[in-house]
């Protein structure tokens, strides 16, 4: 009894011992620079918003935060190489939540699994998908749009940033609610979709908000917003809800995740950091000028709302036979 009562003490004392030396660490970090990985190119929404975060996010922590694109596989790519970083807080991934709540549904086989190996961190922005058509389409409003299409069945043509991209699955509810057919050209991203629609090679596109400027600038026709609420920089465009489209949803939420395993001492300090950097005016302008809202939750709840967003988006996924690239 007494042999096992001293083993017992010292495996406390080990415990407690390493749970000093946790915290201890924890308290230290960060003590050299960040990386964030992005796992969408350049240009799109995902790496303008990482960007956009990371400059405020560095003064924060006093340590540079250095942003890294790792495109491919619809986010798949870029989420490995966080997933199978070691969980020390010194590599995050911004990404669509796609990759969380939309690649699990699309791919058989995906080489990590993202609920099990990311821990949320924080959320970043809910980004509006918005309805944008290229100038000589032969339509004034959404109504146009939407009886032109279905007049036309498999004649237009739609980019999106890829299998399962937020744009592409938008624009599925669209046709499912709608009754329409056209044809999905996937490209490596949003920003060479749009690029495509700019030059004509595409007949609409659902634009995650990297397109406004074009619009503003009269290069392309914005229709409809497919978010259940105006968007405040459009307040005159509807939304496709009030369109016909009821319930028409594809909003997603962008963020940071870490690898599973990191202290949770550090993604809480995280997650304050990343949420104060949000309330910064210029954050908030920044974002918003992308179509999309600054959104400063808690871990548990970003983690619901990938939840949430994996049920909605399955359903699509499954009734129009969805798949990965």
């Amino acid at each position: 009894m007494k042999v096992f009562t001293r083993v017992r003490r010292l495996v406390l004392l080990s415990l407690l011992g390493v749970g000093a030396a946790t915290t201890a660490w924890a308290q230290a970090w960060p003590s050299k620079p960040l990386r964030v990985v992005v796992n969408f190119p350049p240009g799109g929404a995902a790496d303008q918003i990482a960007r956009v975060i990371g400059q405020p996010l560095s003064e924060a922590l006093g340590q540079p935060v250095v942003i890294e694109n790792r495109a491919g596989a619809n986010g798949n790519l870029g989420g490995e190489v966080v997933a199978k970083s070691p969980a020390d807080g010194y590599t995050l991934l911004m990404s669509s939540g796609g990759m969380v709540s939309v690649n699990p549904h699309i791919y058989a086989r995906m080489p990590f699994d993202p609920a099990k190996d990311l821990t949320p961190v924080a959320a970043a922005a809910r980004v509006l998908v918005f309805l944008v058509t290229k100038p000589s389409l032969p339509v004034e409003n959404v109504q146009d749009f939407l009886t032109y299409v279905k007049a036309n069945p498999g004649r237009l043509s739609f980019g999106s940033a890829g299998n399962g991209s937020s744009p592409h699955l938008a624009a599925e509810m669209m046709k499912s609610q709608a009754g329409l057919f056209a044809v999905h050209v996937p490209y490596r991203g949003a920003a060479p979709a749009l690029q495509d629609l700019l030059a004509g090679q595409v007949d609409f596109y659902f634009d995650p908000g990297i397109g406004l400027n074009q619009v503003r600038a009269g290069k392309l026709k914005l229709l409809a917003v497919g978010s259940p609420k105006r968007s405040p920089l459009f307040p005159q465009v509807p939304t496709l809800a009030e369109a016909g489209l009821k319930g028409f949803d594809a909003d997603t939420v962008f963020g940071f995740y870490a690898p599973t395993g990191t202290p949770a001492e550090v993604v809480n300090r995280l997650n304050r950091e990343i949420n104060r950097t949000l309330s910064l005016p210029a954050v908030k302008d920044r974002i918003q000028a992308l179509g999309g809202e600054a959104l400063a939750i808690s871990p548990a709840e970003f983690a619901a709302k990938a939840s949430e967003d994996s049920a909605r988006f399955g359903a699509i996924i499954r009734e129009r036979k969805i798949v990965g690239d």
